[in-house]
């Protein structure tokens, strides 16, 4: 009896970033494009629609990120199997997918052979994250990532906000803006604020 295809999902907003990985994809026996989508909710329609084995799902999207396109496919389907696709190398963004539940992790750079042997293992229930990337991952997970109050301040930081300005748009102290400053700081090993916003834009902390 034949094998049935792997079915594969593709969710870029780049149409021709889409149809190049539809193209590997399709060349490769014994999987094919059920759909492509270019925004997240379209994405997730797709996913409700043509229920595939696998989901290509890039990180940045219009109108939500992958990580809660994930997120919300996961909460109707719990056993869906979609890998981030992303350009980004930051070591926030990695854990913040994996810890939402997507099930690896791709370079936009992976190659033809690389990404086929990507959806062939998750579809057979292997997690795919190069190892340059676990230790990435390894490395967030031990220095320990930034507190969401530790995030707000940083993100008005980056706007270019006083410290009072700060203390008064989040209803706190400024002594406490200077205390959050001096955590975010020690974190990021970083020598000032302006230092630790590209430090935290870098590894993918924050989204201007």
């Amino acid at each position: 009896m034949e094998e049935q295809a792997i079915r594969v999902l593709i969710v870029d907003d780049h149409p021709m970033v889409s149809q190049g990985l539809a193209r590997i994809i399709e060349q490769k026996e014994g999987m094919s494009v059920v759909a492509e989508a270019h925004d997240g909710v379209s994405g997730i329609e797709a996913f409700r629609q043509h229920r595939p084995d696998v989901t290509l799902m890039d990180l940045m999207l219009p109108d939500m990120s992958g990580t809660e396109a994930v997120q919300a496919i996961l909460r109707e389907f719990p056993s869906a199997r979609v890998l981030i696709l992303s350009s980004s190398e930051g070591d926030a963004d990695i854990y913040r997918a994996l810890e939402r539940g997507a099930w690896g992790y791709l370079l936009k750079g992976t190659s033809g052979k690389e990404l086929v042997e990507s959806i062939s293992r998750a579809h057979g229930g292997e997690r795919s994250l190069h190892p340059s990337l676990a230790m990435k991952v390894a490395g967030y997970v031990s220095v320990g990532g930034l507190s969401v109050r530790e995030v707000e301040v940083l993100t008005l930081v980056a706007e270019g906000l006083s410290n009072k300005r700060i203390a008064d748009r989040l209803s706190i102290a400024e002594n406490t803006v200077k205390m959050h400053l001096k955590n975010i700081l020690g974190k990021l090993n970083a020598a000032d604020r302006t230092q630790a916003v590209t430090i935290a834009l870098r590894r993918g902390i924050l989204h201007l």
